[in-house]
C-alpha cells in the first residue's frame, strides 16, 4: 500500500524520488483507494492518472516558486562570498625606499617557505622567503611565542612552509634594516629530512633534475620573476601602441623558417588502438623501406616597411629591458666585410647536419643527450647564412656589446614571403643581435605584391595551391606591412645572464626527458 502525506509548504518531489513513490503505487487498482476518498470519488478519472497529475502539478509549481525558494534558502543557510583582499609580502615590506623602516611598530603577517633555522639559547632565526623578492624576512623567535614548541620539537625544519605572526621592529644585524619579532608560529606544511635544496650550493644540472622545486633558489626565484616581468612588459608595450592580441595556431602545415625540420605531425599512426599500442613501425613505408608520405595530409605592423620594422622591435627592447644604449644597424654585404677583416676562425656546432662534408668535422657526444653532432669551420662569404659565433663576433667584439640590426640579406637564405630588394639579390629582412646570445629578435617586410609573391613560389618550387589563402590577401586590398618574431626564452636570457637555456624555461623539454 502507499501512504501520502500533505506538506505545509509546496510540494517539490526530485525525478528519482517521483519515480519512487509511483513505484510504491499498487499495479492492480480496481477501487479508489481510502487515502483521498472525498477527492477519489469526485474524480472520474483513475486513480493512478490522478495521483501522477498530483505529481506533475506540484512539480510545476515548485519551478513557479523556484526563484522565491532559492532567496529564502540563500538567507537561512547561505553566505557572502569574502572579498578578495591582495596578502601582503615579504617585498611589500622590504621592497620600498626605506627596505622596511616605515612599518616599524606594525604587526604583521608573513607566510612562506624556511631558508634555514638557527636555534641558540635563548632566541632563534628563521629565515622566511615567500617567493615576492629576493630578500628573505628574518624572523626573531623566543620560547614564549606562540607555538615554539613546533620549533623545539624539530617539526619545523627548512623547506617548511610556516605561517608567522609578529611585530616589525629594527634589525640588530647588518645584513637587514628590519625584521620580524615573532608572537605567533604555525607549521602549515613540514618538510622530509630528504628536501634536496639545502643551504649548501648545488649546480644548475641537479637543479634541472628538480625542476618542480627549484624556483625556491635565488636565481631561478629571480629568473621566474623577470620572465614574469617581461611577459607582462611585453603585452603592455604593444597594447600600450595599438596592437591587438591574438592567438595563432601551434600546428600549421606551413614550413616556417625551417621549424618543420625540428618536429613531425602525423597522421599515419593507427589511431584504433591506444596510443601504448600504436608503435612507429605502423606507419605506412614504401617498398625501400621508407616512409610513405603520401599517405600524409600535409607583431605584424600594417601599413609599415623594414624601417618601421627595426623602429619597432628597437623601441620594444628598450622598454622590456629599460635599455637606452644606441643600436647599431648595417647591412649584411657590410657585416660580412667586418668578418672577413676579423681574420679569425669560426666554429659552430651543427647537430644532424651535413652541408660541409668537405671540412674538417668529428663526431661530438652531447652531455644530457647523443646526437650526431659536427664541428663546422666555416669560411665567411657573401651569400652564407650567419652563425651564432659570427653574431656574437659582430655585437660584442666588432661594435663592443651594442645590439647591432642587420638587414637586406641574400634572398636565398630567407623565406619566401620577404619582400625583395630593388637589386635583385637581397630581401628586406633583419636580425637583431645582442651580445651573449647572438639574434634575439628577427623579422623582415612582407611581400605585398602578388607578381612577386608567385613568382618566388614558383622560383621554390612551392605549390601555390598549399598558399591560397595568403595568396587571397593579396588580391584583395594588399598593404604593406611587417613584422617579427622574437625568442622569448633568448629574451629572459638576455635580461637574466643565466647561461643555458634550459634555465630560463620552467619546466624545459629535451629529447628524451618530457617530465613534469
Amino acid at each position: 500500500m502507499a501512504t501520502a502525506f500533505v506538506p505545509s509548504t509546496t510540494l517539490r518531489l526530485r525525478p528519482y524520488s517521483t519515480l519512487r513513490c509511483l513505484s510504491f503505487y499498487p499495479k492492480n487498482l480496481t477501487k479508489p483507494y481510502p487515502v483521498f476518498p472525498p477527492l477519489i470519488r469526485r474524480s472520474p478519472i483513475s486513480p493512478r492518472r490522478f495521483f501522477s497529475s498530483v505529481i506533475s502539478g506540484a512539480l510545476h509549481s515548485g519551478e513557479r516558486t523556484k526563484s522565491e525558494l532559492a532567496e529564502k534558502q540563500k538567507g537561512q543557510m547561505g553566505s557572502k562570498v569574502g572579498e578578495f583582499r591582495k596578502k601582503l609580502k615579504i617585498v611589500d615590506v622590504k621592497g620600498g625606499p626605506d627596505e622596511g623602516l616605515d612599518r616599524v611598530g606594525l604587526m604583521i603577517v608573513v607566510a612562506g617557505w624556511v631558508r634555514t633555522l638557527r636555534a641558540q639559547s635563548s632566541v632563534t632565526f628563521i629565515e622566511v622567503n615567500d617567493g615576492s623578492c629576493l630578500s628573505n624576512m628574518q624572523c626573531v623567535m623566543t620560547s614564549d611565542a606562540e607555538g615554539y614548541d613546533q620549533v623545539k620539537s624539530g617539526l619545523i625544519t627548512t623547506g617548511a612552509s610556516i605561517w608567522i605572526q609578529g611585530n616589525v621592529v629594527p634589525s640588530q644585524g647588518s645584513k637587514q634594516k628590519v625584521e620580524l619579532k615573532v608572537n605567533k608560529i604555525v607549521l602549515v606544511g613540514k618538510s622530509d629530512p630528504s628536501y634536496p635544496i639545502q643551504k649548501k650550493r648545488v649546480s644548475r644540472e641537479f637543479l634541472r633534475t628538480k625542476a618542480h622545486l627549484r624556483p625556491r633558489t635565488n636565481t631561478f626565484g629571480a629568473v621566474a620573476r623577470v620572465r614574469n616581468a617581461l611577459a607582462y612588459a611585453t603585452h603592455k608595450f604593444f597594447q600600450e601602441n595599438g596592437f591587438i592580441w591574438i592567438s595563432s595556431p601551434i600546428i600549421t602545415a606551413s614550413d616556417c623558417e625551417g621549424a618543420g625540420e625540428q618536429f613531425c605531425v602525423t597522421t599515419l599512426i593507427p589511431s584504433s588502438r591506444e596510443a601504448v599500442e600504436s608503435p612507429v613501425d605502423a606507419i605506412p613505408k614504401t617498398k625501400d623501406g621508407l616512409i610513405d608520405w603520401s599517405q600524409m595530409i600535409e607583431p605584424e605592423l600594417a601599413f609599415a616597411d623594414l624601417k618601421d620594422d627595426m623602429a619597432c622591435a628597437t623601441a620594444y627592447l628598450q622598454y622590456v629591458t629599460v635599455a637606452e644604449r644606441d643600436f647599431v644597424q648595417l647591412s649584411y654585404t657590410d657585416a660580412i666585410e667586418l668578418l672577413i677583416k676579423a681574420k679569425k676562425k669560426f666554429e659552430f656546432l651543427c647537430k644532424n647536419n651535413l652541408p660541409y662534408l668537405d671540412l674538417c668535422l668529428w663526431h661530438v657526444r652531447c652531455s644530457s643527450f647523443r646526437l650526431r653532432s659536427l664541428i663546422i669551420f666555416q669560411d665567411v662569404k657573401w651569400g652564407c647564412d650567419l652563425q651564432s659565433e659570427h653574431e656574437r663576433y659582430l655585437t660584442e667584439e666588432a661594435f663592443g656589446g651594442c645590439p647591432v640590426i642587420v638587414s637586406d640579406y641574400p634572398k636565398e637564405i630567407k623565406a619566401f614571403y620577404m619582400r625583395q630588394n630593388d637589386d635583385g639579390r637581397t630581401v628586406a629582412a633583419m636580425d637583431m643581435l645582442v651580445p651573449r646570445i647572438g639574434e634575439l629578435i628577427g623579422g623582415s617586410q612582407r611581400e605585398e605584391r602578388l607578381e612577386y609573391l608567385e613568382g618566388r613560389l614558383d622560383e621554390l618550387k612551392l605549390n601555390r595551391d598549399t598558399y591560397w589563402w595568403y595568396l587571397d590577401l593579396r588580391h584583395y586590398g594588399s598593404v604593406p606591412h611587417a613584422g617579427f618574431g622574437l625568442g622569448f626564452e633568448r629574451l629572459v636570457q638576455f635580461a637574466t645572464g643565466v647561461e643555458n637555456i634550459r634555465d630560463a624555461i620552467p619546466f624545459p623539454r629535451t629529447p628524451g626527458s618530457a617530465e613534469f
